[in-house]
C-alpha cells in the first residue's frame, strides 16, 4: 500500500513539473542587455518536438511516394518498370539464341565452302534401340505429310509457303536453271579463280538496285571489312549467289526473295573495292563458277 502511494506521488510530481513554466532569456554576455525572452514549459517542449517529428515523417513519406526519389530506394520500384525489365530480358534472351543459331549456320556454311565436312567414319555411331511392338512407334503427322508430298511427281516444282526452297528432291544442272541478271552493265573484271577473284565485277550507274538472280532465302546480309555490305542467297540445287560492295542492304537475313526482287543498292564499300560496282559470285555444290556462262549482263 505504501509502495502504491509512493508511485502515485511520483506521478503527481511529474505532472506538476510538466506544468511548471520556465523563462528562456537571450541577453548580451558583456552588457547583460536582454534581447528576448520566452516562457516555456516541459509540456510545451514535448508537444513541439512531437509535432516536428510528425511533420518530418509526413515530408519524408511525400518525398518517397510522390517524387522520383523512390526509384533509388530498394523495394520501391514501380510495377511497370519491372514488367519492362522482364520484357527486355526476354528479348535479349531471344536475340542471344538467334545469334547463336546464326553463328552455327555460318560455321556450317563455311565448312561446306572449304570442304571441311564430316565423313561417315567421323560421325559418332549411335546405338539403335529396338522396339518390342509396332504400337510403340509414334509417327509424326507432319513428317508423314512431308513424305507424301515428296513422293508426288510434281514435288519440288514450287516452294511451299513458309518452307525452305533450297531443299529440292531433284538435282538440276546449271545449264537447265534460269537466272535473272542482278543488273545490266559492262563487266570490268572477269572470273579469275586463280587470282582469288571468284566472280565478276559489273559497272552500273549510281543507286542502281541489285536484283536477286533466283528465288531463295537470304542467309547473309551484313557488312565485312573486305567486301563491305554483302548479301548471300541460298537457292535450289545447292546453288548460292553473293552480291558484294553494296552501298546499302534492302533485305535482312532470313528473308525469302523472288527472282528480280531488289536486295541491295550498288556501291563502293569494303577494302577490296576501288570504285562503284557490283561483285557477283555464283557457287554450285561448294565451287565457284563463271556467272557469264549462265547469265547475260550486257
Amino acid at each position: 500500500m505504501a509502495q502504491e502511494t509512493e508511485q502515485g506521488s511520483r506521478w503527481e510530481n511529474f505532472k506538476e513539473r510538466l506544468k511548471n513554466t520556465y523563462r528562456l532569456v537571450v541577453m548580451n554576455d558583456e552588457t547583460f542587455e536582454e534581447f528576448s525572452s520566452y516562457r516555456l514549459s516541459l509540456l510545451n517542449v514535448y508537444v513541439l518536438l512531437s509535432s516536428l517529428l510528425v511533420v518530418m515523417a509526413i515530408i519524408v513519406f511525400l518525398l518517397i511516394a510522390a517524387t522520383p526519389l523512390k526509384k533509388y530506394l530498394p523495394g520501391y520500384g514501380s510495377v511497370s518498370q519491372d514488367k519492362e525489365m522482364r520484357e527486355l530480358y526476354l528479348q535479349m534472351d531471344e536475340m542471344e539464341k538467334e545469334l547463336a543459331n546464326h553463328r552455327r549456320y555460318s560455321e556450317n556454311f563455311r565448312k561446306i565452302l572449304v570442304g571441311d565436312v564430316e565423313t561417315e567414319q567421323e560421325v559418332p555411331q549411335v546405338e539403335e534401340e529396338t522396339l518390342d511392338t509396332m504400337d510403340e512407334i509414334r509417327r509424326d503427322p507432319i513428317l508423314d505429310q512431308l513424305q507424301r508430298e515428296s513422293a508426288r511427281p510434281d514435288a519440288g516444282d514450287e516452294p511451299k509457303e513458309g518452307r525452305a526452297s533450297n531443299l529440292s528432291p531433284r538435282d538440276v544442272p546449271l545449264e537447265q536453271m534460269y537466272f535473272t541478271a542482278p543488273l545490266r552493265g559492262m563487266i570490268s573484271a572477269k572470273f579469275a579463280p586463280q587470282d582469288d577473284h571468284n566472280g565478276v565485277d559489273i559497272l552500273a550507274p549510281k543507286n542502281t538496285p541489285v536484283q536477286a538472280a533466283m528465288d531463295g532465302y537470304v542467309f547473309l546480309s551484313d557488312w565485312t571489312l573486305e567486301t563491305g555490305n554483302t548479301v548471300g542467297i541460298q537457292h535450289t540445287n545447292n546453288t548460292i549467289t553473293f552480291y558484294k560492295h553494296n552501298s546499302s542492304l534492302l533485305k535482312p537475313a532470313g528473308s525469302y526473295v523472288k527472282a528480280g526482287e531488289a536486295v541491295a543498292i550498288i556501291g563502293n564499300t569494303g577494302t577490296l573495292s576501288n570504285g562503284p560496282h557490283l561483285h557477283f559470285e555464283l557457287w554450285y555444290k561448294g565451287k565457284s563458277v563463271d556467272p557469264t556462262d549462265y547469265i547475260e549482263f550486257e
